[in-house]
């Protein structure tokens, strides 16, 4: 089966359905997994380092083998397992719902938008204002891009055409690092040092990718953005480095050049110094660059992986 097909099927998922219940997600359900050994360690380094090993590989082997046995039974069937994979470690829809969710709460309830920011962004944003408020939503969509969409679907789709079941595999680590990060990477976590230098490591790629496919997206007549392309990535160059993260910086910085505005986490980094704080209406065109963005991931991820996979019994013909 091809490998586009699955992609086709979880951006379809994705229009319809945008999330699964909690109760029946394997990212919730990984979370229940992780939460045990979120705790005191008398060797946290080296504790940390077993689980950032180990807990992944266990998610990967486990789908890898539940769409193998799928895939067996019938190509349909595992092109429908690996899709559902695929549906489940990205979230597209869901993040621009909530992004807009939280832009449209500023208009006219400020402190309903703030709490509704706890669904993008792990910070205290009881002080925040309208337009930091925004700024915090707009930065988390650029960074999510990569996290919760562009890093699954490029390692299915460098993967998939080996096997739907090594796709899903590769898929299925990659959405465990970044969970584990989520749960576990934070300075005062020492138990989580390794699972934070990993995800920094697996995200090096798919950060620079996603502000790549942001450029793009604003460049298209939809997007509405104020720069694009090369001059967008250019001034995301100079910017990346005031974050923190090695990677989150490059989503971020590219929005901020694509929409001429101010994304800023105060005391910590401001991205495009000179320009102002997003309006609403400046935020909602970053949304739009977003979902474009993540469409284009899917459209390419399934070009990619389909055009490999068509193309690999001719490369094994010349050996």
């Amino acid at each position: 089966m091809n490998p586009a097909v699955p992609i086709a099927l979880a951006l379809v998922l994705d229009g319809l359905v945008a999330e699964l219940p909690r109760r029946l997600h394997p990212v919730a359900w990984f979370g229940s997994l992780v939460a045990p050994f979120d705790r005191e360690w008398s060797r946290p380094r080296l504790a940390g380092l077993g689980v950032a090993v180990a807990l992944p590989l266990l998610a990967a082997a486990l789908v890898a083998l539940g769409v193998e046995i799928a895939a067996r039974a019938s190509p349909v069937a595992g092109a429908l397992a690996a899709g559902l994979v695929v549906f489940a470690t990205t979230s597209l829809r869901m993040l621009t719902g909530k992004t807009a969710e939280v832009v449209a709460a500023t208009e006219t309830d400020l402190p309903t938008a703030r709490e509704r920011l706890r669904w993008l962004a792990g910070r205290d944003a009881a002080n925040l204002s309208a337009g930091e408020v925004r700024s915090a939503a707009v930065e988390s969509a650029a960074e999510n891009l990569a996290d919760g969409v562009v890093a699954a679907l490029l390692a299915f789709a460098l993967f998939a055409p080996v096997s739907l079941a090594a796709g899903t595999g590769a898929a299925a680590w990659v959405k465990a690092v970044n969970t584990l990060d989520s749960m576990l990477g934070y300075p005062e976590k020492s138990h989580g040092t390794a699972s934070a230098r990993l995800d920094d490591f697996v995200m090096w790629i798919p950060a620079r990718a996603s502000a790549g496919l942001l450029a793009l997206a604003a460049a298209l007549p939809t997007a509405r953005a104020a720069a694009s392309g090369p001059t967008s990535l250019a001034a995301a160059r100079r910017w990346a480095d005031a974050a923190p993260s090695p990677n989150s910086g490059w989503p971020m910085a590219t929005l901020a050049a694509v929409l001429d505005a101010r994304l800023e986490k105060p005391g910590v980094y401001v991205l495009n110094p000179e320009a102002a704080l997003p309006s609403v209406e400046t935020s909602r065109a970053g949304i739009r660059v977003v979902g474009l963005a993540g469409v284009l991931a899917f459209v390419f991820a399934g070009a990619f992986s389909g055009g490999a996979s068509a193309l690999a019994p001719e490369v094994v013909s010349w050996f």
